[in-house]
């Protein structure tokens, strides 16, 4: 069975069970052991333009208690990345998105594009983003918030876009989320219920969160198109690909 015959794996963050996350060094790593696209995450910089970063503070990987917003671009990409005791002697940095989506069109290695909530205080900083961007085959967006998703589609509507599920959604509801094309949940929400609402409303699903121990990756549900993973190789080895 080829390759293409299995369910793509997106690299969290990429690679980042061997390296640090949303680094150039972990999205080299998920190339390196197959994955089929890489997760990551974008946040603005205090000079609207778009950075790889997870978490809305600096304070977790560089140890400043500053807001990403609050930087500008020269400032976040000095930054050293990585733990209290590693980081001054760290070769990990931040990158700029640009630099990533360039690496990735080279690659065509598609972006699963997580846009963060600091981004609903700067949407017209999306709009522009927006523009004229140019992604790999297979690319998306995901976020939690859905007015960031409802953004995407009125400028882009050829971008497919994921909603990632919280304790808030209406899952009877699931077709009124017209601005999500498809939705991505915890691993914890592989039950029949939800996989069929996402039937019931004609909505894709990926799962995160999973390790490559799941039951059900050799025999997926149809409505899954995707596994999200800090181990690529593991998951993909679980899949028994040749």
């Amino acid at each position: 069975m080829s390759k293409a015959a299995f369910i793509p794996v997106f690299a969290h963050r990429g690679a980042s069970a061997y390296a640090l996350e949303n680094t150039f060094q972990a999205f080299e790593k998920a190339l390196e052991l197959g994955a089929d696209g890489i997760e990551l995450d974008i946040q603005f910089s205090k000079d609207g333009l778009p950075v790889v970063y997870h978490d809305p503070q600096l304070s977790r990987l560089v140890g400043t208690n500053k807001l990403v917003s609050d930087c500008t671009m020269e400032e976040l990409l000095r930054f050293k990345l990585g733990k209290p005791w590693r980081r001054l002697f760290s070769s990990y940095k931040m990158p700029a998105f640009e630099a990533v989506l360039a690496w990735a069109n080279i690659q065509q290695m598609p972006l699963n594009i997580e846009l963060k909530s600091t981004i609903l205080d700067n949407k017209s900083g999306l709009i522009h983003f927006l523009g004229g961007l140019a992604l790999p085959k297979g690319s998306h967006f995901s976020s939690f918030h859905y007015e960031l998703l409802e953004i995407v589609k009125k400028h882009r509507p050829e971008f497919e876009t994921a909603l990632i599920a919280t304790k808030k959604i209406k899952w009877d509801l699931l077709a009124d989320y017209k601005a999500a094309d498809s939705v991505h949940m915890h691993k914890r929400y592989y039950k029949p219920r939800y996989l069929e609402a996402c039937v019931t409303s004609e909505k894709a699903c990926r799962f995160y969160a999973i390790d490559g121990t799941e039951p059900f990756l050799t025999n997926p549900h149809p409505s899954v198109i995707g596994w999200i993973t800090d181990f690529p190789d593991k998951v993909i080895t679980s899949q028994q690909r040749i």
